[in-house]
Parts: C-alpha cells; structure tokens; sequence
C-alpha cells in the first residue's frame, strides 16, 4: 500500500520571536525573562552570561526557540 509524503509541521516565527531574539543578542537575560518568566532558566542564563556573553546568548536563543 502506497502512502503519501509525511507532512512535517513547522512553526513560523512571529513578530514577537525575533524580537525576542534580538533582546536575547543584545542582552540574553532579558530576552528569557521575555519568554519564560522569572525562574530557573533566567538564573540559569544570569550565571552564564557573567562567565561569558558567549555561553548567554547560545542559552537564551535556545530557550526562545526551543518554546
């Protein structure tokens, strides 16, 4: 039995995504207290944007994409 192709579903990004990403470039903290509140992943972010901005932003624009 022949089936179709599988259709994958995609979320597009809104407005609201890629501002959230730019606040996550310019200031990682603020861009994951945007999307997630005030918790775990924001102390989480903190600490690792003060042991390098680096580490912050890849953690921030993960948590954004990621939800």
């Amino acid at each position: 039995m022949k089936r179709g192709p599988e259709k994958t579903s995609k979320m597009a990004m809104t407005c609201s995504d890629i501002l959230k990403i730019i606040l996550a470039i310019i200031l990682p903290p603020l861009g994951v207290l945007v999307e997630k509140g005030c918790g775990a992943d924001l102390l989480i972010n903190i600490a690792l944007t003060f042991l390098g901005f680096i580490p912050g932003i890849i953690h921030a624009l993960y948590i954004i994409l990621k939800y």
